[in-house]
């Protein structure tokens, strides 16, 4: 089970070979021996590619879940159930993960030297059971019902712009002047071109922008702000350090859009390894956001 776990982690029978250190027919027959006990075919194996079958896949999560809860199991009868080791698996967004997390992993990897981390950045909404991850940050948007998700953190979100271009173009004192500014957005946003703002007062504003340029990625958009090419709504999580020193200033910034708010995500495991509760109580114990 342990080789046809990582077999559908890597993607890879020549992959696991080299983890394991052995040859990839012995994985190969490993894994058909395994399909002959199940009496079921679990991947379909060719020349370039490996895929889970739909009973390979309803194993796989089993299987994951049945040898954590034997190795939980096994250090508890050696006494090592408090020793931080092991492979971690974290999953979060590209930007969020570029700026911030991989030099917190970093650190954490640093405190507890017998844990390996297995990063995974990636932006699209991901499937902890099925695509083993034992940690995962989200922000915003929908949360799954079958995991648990623990706030820690909460982000403002306002209009930002380069200083030089704001020297160069017409004041922006209201948000109906956004209307004359080109608009820099992420591109799969539902209220497309639509923008609502907050007052401190309570007021609500919605303009209409004109979003010459959108694009997928956040980290673009912190690009493409810093280079003055326009003005564009940003979380504190991707532009706080650009508004700390001056490169970025805020707009309008009595106004606010809706928060951006950052889960950490894992399942609700009775058996959930040291290693994935230590680090989940190290992300909430940062106190960023607000």
């Amino acid at each position: 089970m342990r080789t046809f776990i990582r077999a559908i982690e890597l993607g890879s029978l020549s992959a696991v070979a080299r983890e394991l250190d052995t040859t990839q027919p012995t994985v190969s027959k490993i894994i058909a021996g395994l399909e002959a006990q199940m009496g079921a075919r679990l991947l379909i194996r060719s020349t370039t590619s490996l895929t889970c079958t739909e009973q390979g896949e309803r194993f796989y999560v089993r299987a994951r879940e049945m040898v954590e809860a034997y190795d939980e199991a096994q250090a508890d009868v050696r006494g090592l159930i408090e020793r931080p080791e092991g492979r971690l698996r974290v999953a979060a967004p590209v930007s969020f993960g570029v700026l911030h997390l991989n030099a917190l992993v970093l650190e954490f990897m640093a405190r507890y030297p017998d844990i390996e981390v297995d990063l995974t950045l990636n932006d699209r909404f991901i499937d902890l059971a099925v695509e083993g991850v034992d940690v995962a940050l989200r922000i915003g948007g929908e949360l799954p019902l079958e995991v648990i998700a623990r706030r820690i953190a909460v982000y403002e979100r306002t209009v930002v712009a380069a200083p030089a271009y704001l020297e160069a173009h017409p004041k922006i004192r209201r948000p109906e002047d956004l209307v004359k500014h080109p608009y820099l957005r992420f591109a799969w946003l539902t209220q497309g071109d639509s923008l609502t703002l907050s007052h401190r007062d309570g007021r609500q504003a919605t303009v209409v922008t004109q979003a010459r340029y959108r694009v997928n990625n956040s980290l673009a958009i912190r690009e493409s702000l810093l280079a003055g090419t326009g003005v564009g709504l940003a979380p504190d999580w991707l532009v706080g350090d650009l508004l700390a020193d001056g490169r970025l200033q805020r707009v309008l910034p009595a106004w606010h859009a809706s928060p951006h708010e950052l889960f950490v995500l894992y399942p609700p495991r009775r058996y959930q390894p040291l290693r994935a509760r230590l680090f989940i109580e190290y992300l909430a114990r940062l106190g960023w956001g607000r």
